[in-house]
């Protein structure tokens, strides 16, 4: 059995059903497109979790599926603030504390603003991290959206049509 993660223990806590998935990782490539051929779940379905900032002391979570890139603009929008960008990577685990490719909403430090992309909606289940390299949790959006108290919103960028194509 493997170790329960804090992710894992905050939504035990919550009462929430989920299920652990492990996966070998690779300090080079700890792309959400990578965790989701080796979890076996399409990439649009492993969502991502990004710390942002709109500046001192004002940080949200942005959650976006692991083939999409976040639109800042959009994220702000949602947010409120004039302008959004992404935390510097020596920032987010003491944010956090959680390392790069371990970010999760559950169990974080400090529980931030949380904004889901609208994508999260279509799918029966999504996967997040669990809150370490290497372990995933798979459990259904509505679930990650209440426990998250996450605002569900457009938060990626359009894929331009010949960049679509195959």
């Amino acid at each position: 059995m493997s170790t329960k993660t804090n992710g894992a223990r905050f939504l035990d806590g919550l009462g929430v059903p989920y299920r652990l998935l492990e996966y070998e990782v690779d300090p080079e490539d700890l792309t959400a497109t990578s965790v989701a051929r080796k979890i076996g779940m399409p990439a649009e379905q492993v969502f991502k979790t990004l710390l942002t900032t709109a500046g001192p002391n004002d940080y949200f979570f942005a959650v976006i599926p692991g083939d999409a890139e976040l639109d800042f603009k959009k994220l702000a929008r949602s947010a409120n603030v004039r302008k959004a960008e992404m935390v510097s990577l020596k920032d987010v685990q003491p944010l956090t504390g959680y390392i790069r490719g371990g970010v999760t909403v559950f169990g974080a430090k400090k529980a931030y603003p949380v904004f889901v992309d609208e994508t999260v909606e279509l799918f029966g289940e999504i996967s997040v991290s669990a809150g370490t390299r290497g372990t995933q949790i798979v459990l259904s959006p509505l679930d990650y959206i209440l426990a998250a108290k996450a605002t569900v919103t457009d938060l990626t960028k359009s894929v331009q049509p010949e960049e679509h194509a195959r």
